[in-house]
């Protein structure tokens, strides 16, 4: 997939619609992980020293068309503000925003907008041409929304000249590595709480890599698949018949596929919770597994470690809860001593190594986006990547 980056374009002194992922996690209005800010400074300082005046569009959370006062963009902006070290002017309209001719300005979260997300074209592009009325040229550079034909992300893209930002460049590159000749061995380690959202990667990912580590709250329905009381663990139990069939279709491959041999389970989700160490074929019936177990967190690390290529997404377990963030951090280090390349795939993954004291520079790439990372490792055309080509 080629597509026009922004060195090919000559923005000096125009204006610039810029469409960023600033969907941080926030608490109580208080940023709890800035990472994706930081991701879209580059593109942003670019811009700005060509001369171009910046007005960036981005979401937060899924408001669905209403105005939410916890999902509003202003915290971001004043965030943005200090890492630029310059005034972000925070526009809390959209539609009929006023723009001043210089600097940097947030419009408010796009997805309080209706149409931004709308299943109707013409209803998109409504809004897709008074953004595009606010400017000279079009910059994607929101790589987790690039899998969502949505107005500021797809549709705007139809009506201005326009590239990708830094950050998408660099997303693309870097997936380009993990679906083109990758470096073997090749290793994928996937967690987080359902096995429907990872299906169709798995399933790809089957025909492409030498070994995968199963771990988090998915992890319950491939131990049912195999006949093992799971208690009160997490299941899809509609996906069994599925999930069998990935296993024997590994083995088939010779693809390792690895599940964890014990659990960390406790009575209840529960930060207090008391957690206890079991066998992963004698979980107790009145508890849940919350976290792969100490042999387990081992063994997936030893087998990481001997990849060159390894794409990780999604938490071993409840890495919120210190009780039950081991197997997220013991994952975490083996991916800091990997001699290839070694991907974090977005979403809670990024927000997991932050949280457990990692730094971005201890991994070979971070990525901001995790949706759009899986949908592109399972094959899938990206809108907001077609658009750009």
């Amino acid at each position: 997939m080629n597509i026009k980056t922004l060195d090919s374009i000559d923005v000096r002194g125009k204006r610039v619609l810029l469409r960023c992922d600033l969907n941080v996690p926030l608490k109580d209005g208080v940023i709890t992980d800035d990472g994706r800010i930081k991701a879209s400074l580059p593109t942003i300082k670019y811009l700005l020293a060509q001369g171009a005046s910046v007005v960036i569009t981005a979401h937060l959370g899924r408001p669905k068309g209403e105005r939410k006062a916890e999902l509003s963009l202003a915290p971001i902006a004043k965030r943005l503000s200090e890492l630029l070290e310059t005034e972000v002017k925070f526009s809390p309209e959209i539609v009929g925003a006023k723009l001043s001719g210089t600097g940097v300005t947030l419009l408010e979260n796009i997805r309080y907008e209706a149409a931004e997300t709308s299943k109707d074209e013409s209803e998109r592009a409504v809004l897709a041409n008074e953004l595009a009325s606010y400017a000279d040229f079009f910059i994607s550079d929101g790589f987790g929304a690039v899998h969502r034909k949505h107005a500021s992300v797809y549709d705007v893209a139809k009506l201005l000249p326009h590239a990708a930002g830094y950050l998408v460049a660099a997303e693309v590159e870097v997936l380009k590595k993990l679906t083109q000749s990758p470096e073997r061995p090749y290793g994928v380690a996937l967690g987080g709480s359902k096995v429907s959202d990872k299906i169709g990667v798995i399933s790809n990912l089957l025909t492409k890599v030498d070994t995968i580590a199963i771990g988090g709250g998915m992890l319950f329905t491939f131990l049912a698949a195999k006949g093992l009381e799971i208690g009160k663990s997490l299941v899809e139990t509609d996906l069994i018949p599925t999930v069998i069939e990935l296993m024997e279709r590994a083995e088939m491959r010779g693809v390792k596929f690895l599940l964890p041999s014990d659990i960390v389970v406790a009575p209840e989700f529960n930060a207090d919770a008391e957690p206890a160490v079991v066998s992963a074929d004698a979980i107790p019936a009145d508890q849940m597994g919350l976290d792969i177990g100490p042999e387990s967190a081992k063994a997936f690390a030893a087998a990481i470690s001997e990849c060159k290529t390894v794409f990780w997404n999604g938490p071993m377990g409840v890495f919120e809860f210190p009780n039950f963030a081991n197997g997220t951090k013991v994952l975490a280090q083996a991916l800091t001593k990997v001699s290839g390349i070694s991907v974090v795939g977005g979403g809670d993954s990024a927000a997991a190594v932050r949280k457990l004291g990692f730094a971005d520079s201890d991994f070979g790439y971070i990525s901001t986006g995790g949706g759009a990372s899986l949908e592109y490792l399972e094959g899938k055309e990206l809108p907001g990547l077609v658009v750009l080509q």
